[in-house]
């Protein structure tokens, strides 16, 4: 995954540089708040990790960029800093911050919320495409625009080319939904219980003729 590493510090930058590279992701690197700005526009990175406390714009500052910016409020930052009591890792997340990791980290831990970094984005990237198929089909079952035609007695449904489907076939194919059964109270009331009446008066007259 693409991510872009701010610090003003080199040895930070050398440090999560190496262990971001040897699991795998892909590296832009910022020394301060100005250029990871101008990379995060440019660059298109999934995911964020910026330094707190470099030159402006610091890494609050940063985030609040990041969230009022719509083509990027999606960018998953995980915030680093020096400051660890819980007001700061209160502003942090307050200010967009995803996640919060204070410094020194240990490796295991910035590789594990990297991981859920990287988890986060992926679903993200799924549900955008999923919602994208949707508006899509939705479209595209304008198909099922206006008239409809449909027998009046068994209630087939006939199509463009011509062929008759039932109800439940036509839609699974046009509108990707299935169908499960029921009855519903009128038709309870009105076919059913009319039917399991005759059944039983049928079965009664049966037995009244065997004897």
């Amino acid at each position: 995954m693409k991510i872009l590493i701010a610090d003003d510090s080199s040895t930070v930058r050398a440090l999560l540089s190496d262990l971001l590279w040897r699991w795998g992701h892909e590296l832009i690197v910022a020394k301060d708040g100005g250029e990871a700005w101008r990379l995060i526009q440019s660059e298109g990175p999934k995911l964020a990790v910026l330094d707190w406390v470099m030159p402006e714009p610091d890494g609050l500052e940063l985030c609040h960029r990041i969230r009022t910016t719509p083509p990027l409020k999606n960018l998953y930052v995980l915030m680093l800093s020096g400051l660890s009591e819980t007001k700061d890792v209160v502003a942090g997340l307050n200010a967009g911050a995803n996640d919060f990791l204070t410094k020194p980290f240990k490796e295991e831990e910035l590789q594990a919320r990297i991981n859920v970094g990287v988890r986060m984005v992926d679903l993200q990237a799924a549900l955008a495409a999923r919602i994208s198929e949707l508006e899509t089909a939705l479209k595209e079952n304008i198909e099922l625009r206006d008239l409809l035609p449909i027998c009046a007695y068994c209630k087939s449904v006939r199509t463009d080319q011509n062929y008759w489907q039932s109800v439940e076939h036509y839609f699974g194919e046009h509108a990707d939904v299935k169908f499960t059964h029921g009855v519903c109270p009128r038709c309870l009331e009105t076919v059913v219980k009319p039917e399991i009446e005759k059944l039983g008066l049928s079965r009664r007259a049966g037995q009244e003729k065997k004897n």
